[in-house]
C-alpha cells in the first residue's frame, strides 16, 4: 500500500510556544481593537452617532422565576462580559507568579520596579491638575496600560527588537493590571451590602475548598463563579473583581504529573498493541468501537495532564481578546468627534491630567523606576535588552485604552461631562504613545539579525 502524504502537515505540525502563541493571539487583538475603535469613533461621529449612543443604552432583563436582574447594554458588557476578562487577567497573573516571568525575584524586579512607577508618577501628574473637587476622583485613570494594544504594536517590531523586551512588556502590563485591580478593589467602591459581602465571602470560601479538595471539573467552578459576581454585584463592590478572585482559585496543578501521564500512555499503548495490532479481526465493528474506547482514553489523559487553569486560560483567551475587549471598545469609544469642542476640552484639568499622566507619567514613572531598580543591585536589564529599548517600552505604556475607560467609568458615574473630558484624553493620549513608542523603537533599536 502506498504511502499518504500529507504536505500541509509540516505547516499544522509546526510546535509553538506558549508564549508565542499568547504573543500572536495578543497581536491580532491589539489589531482587531484598533479597527474596532476606529469604526466606533467613525460611526459616533455620523449621523448615525445619536442612534448608536441610545443603542447601549437598551434595557436588558436576565432572569430565572421570580429572580430578574435588569441593565442597559452598556452595563452589561462592562460589569458583565468584563468579568471575563478580568477573569483572563487573574489566570494571566497567576500563571506569571507561579511559573512566569513574576515567579523569580530576580526576573520580577525590573517589571514591577517599572509598573509601580508607572502608576505612581501619572497619578502624581493628574492629581496637580486635579487637587480638589469631583475631578480628583479620576486620579487612577492614568495608571493603566492595555496590555493588547501595547504588546501588540511592540510586536509589529519583533524584528527590530529583542525578544527579551516583548517578555518584559508583558511582565510589566500584568504587574500594572495587578495594581489596577487593587485600586478599583480599595477606592472604587462606595456603598457597601454587607450581607451580599458576606455570602461573596462565603462563596470565595467555597472555591477555594473546592481547589483544596482536588475538584478539578470546570462545571462546579462556574456555578460558583457566576453567583460570586451576582454576591458582588449586590454589595456594591465592583462585580467584575469576581473574575479575578474566581482566577486564584482555579487548580493550576493537574490530575495527572508528566511522569504519571508517560506511564498512562505506555499502559494505553500496550493496550492497543495487544488488543488491536494483534487482533485478526479487521474493520469490524467490534475492532471499531475498542479503537474509540483507547483513542477516547487517550484524550481524557490529554486533558488531566494540563491544568484546570492552563484549559481555561486557552479557551477563554480567543473569546476575550475577539469578543469581549472590542465590544467594550464599541460601547466605550462612542466619542462625537466632530461635536467636542477641542479647544475648550483640551485645556480641561481632567483631559490634561489624563494625557500628560499617560503620555509622560507613565515614560518617567517606568524608565526612572527601572533605572533605580537596576542601579541599586535590585534588578538588571534581559539579556539582549539596553536602555533604549526600555525607553521605548515606556513610551508605549502610556496606552491605557481599556483599562483607563473602565476606571474611568467608575470614577466619574455621575458626571458624563468629567467622563466625557476624560474619554478624550485617553483617546487622544493612547494614539500619541502608540505613535512616539512605535517611531522611538524603529529609530533607536537596530535590526535583529535572522
Amino acid at each position: 500500500m502506498a504511502k499518504h502524504q500529507y504536505p500541509l502537515e509540516p505547516l499544522f505540525g509546526k510546535i509553538i510556544s506558549p508564549f508565542e502563541r499568547f504573543l500572536q493571539q495578543v497581536t491580532a487583538g491589539g489589531i482587531i481593537l484598533m479597527g474596532m475603535t476606529l469604526l466606533t469613533l467613525i460611526i459616533a461621529s455620523s449621523p448615525w452617532g445619536d442612534a448608536y449612543r441610545h443603542l447601549w443604552e437598551t434595557p436588558v432583563r436576565v432572569g430565572i422565576g421570580r429572580e430578574n436582574m435588569e441593565m442597559s447594554l452598556h452595563a452589561w458588557v462592562n460589569e458583565g462580559l468584563m468579568a471575563l476578562f478580568f477573569l483572563l487577567v487573574g489566570l494571566e497573573l497567576k500563571r506569571e507568579i507561579l511559573v512566569g516571568e513574576l515567579s523569580s525575584l530576580r526576573n520580577t524586579a525590573l517589571p514591577v520596579a517599572g509598573a509601580i512607577g508607572g502608576m505612581l508618577a501619572p497619578a502624581i501628574i493628574y492629581y496637580l491638575f486635579n487637587p480638589s473637587g469631583d475631578a480628583l476622583a479620576g486620579w487612577g485613570i492614568p495608571m493603566a496600560t492595555d496590555i493588547a494594544f501595547a504588546v501588540g504594536i511592540l510586536v509589529l517590531l519583533a524584528w527590530r527588537i529583542p525578544k527579551n523586551l516583548i517578555i518584559f512588556l508583558t511582565a510589566l502590563a500584568i504587574a500594572d493590571d495587578l495594581g489596577a485591580v487593587l485600586v478599583i478593589a480599595i477606592f472604587y467602591t462606595k456603598n457597601i451590602d454587607m450581607m451580599s459581602l458576606g455570602a461573596a465571602i462565603g462563596l470565595l470560601g467555597i472555591l477555594v475548598l473546592c481547589n483544596r479538595g482536588g475538584i478539578r471539573y470546570p462545571l462546579p467552578y462556574a456555578i460558583l463563579g457566576i453567583l460570586l459576581w451576582m454576591a458582588l454585584l449586590k454589595s456594591g463592590i465592583h462585580a467584575t473583581l469576581s473574575g479575578v478572585l474566581l482566577a486564584f482559585t482555579i487548580p493550576a496543578h493537574p490530575f495527572y504529573t508528566p511522569r504519571e501521564f508517560d506511564e498512562h500512555l505506555n499502559k494505553i499503548k500496550n493496550d492497543f498493541r495487544g488488543e488491536i495490532l494483534t487482533s485478526e479481526e479487521v474493520d469490524t465493528e467490534l475492532d471499531v468501537t475498542r479503537t474509540y474506547a483507547i483513542a477516547e482514553s487517550i484524550e481524557k489523559a490529554s486533558s488531566a495532564v494540563q491544568s484546570p487553569q492552563q484549559r481555561m486560560e486557552h479557551h477563554l483567551s480567543p473569546w476575550v481578546t475577539f469578543g469581549v475587549i472590542p465590544l467594550f471598545a464599541m460601547a466605550n469609544a462612542g466619542l462625537d468627534l466632530l461635536a467636542m469642542p477641542f479647544r475648550d476640552v483640551i485645556v480641561q484639568p481632567v483631559t490634561l491630567g489624563v494625557m500628560l499622566g499617560l503620555i509622560f507619567g507613565k515614560f518617567v514613572g517606568i524608565s526612572g523606576f527601572a533605572w533605580l531598580a537596576v542601579r541599586l543591585g535590585l534588578a538588571r536589564l534581559p539579556d539582549g535588552v539596553q536602555w533604549r529599548h526600555i525607553l521605548g517600552a515606556a513610551w508605549l505604556c502610556g496606552i491605557g485604552f481599556t483599562m483607563s475607560l473602565f476606571i474611568a467609568q467608575l470614577a466619574f458615574t455621575t458626571s458624563p461631562r468629567l467622563f466625557e473630558e476624560a474619554r478624550l484624553g485617553i483617546i487622544m493620549s493612547s494614539v500619541i504613545a502608540a505613535i512616539v513608542g512605535l517611531t522611538w523603537l524603529y529609530l533607536s533599536a537596530r535590526k535583529v539579525p535572522s
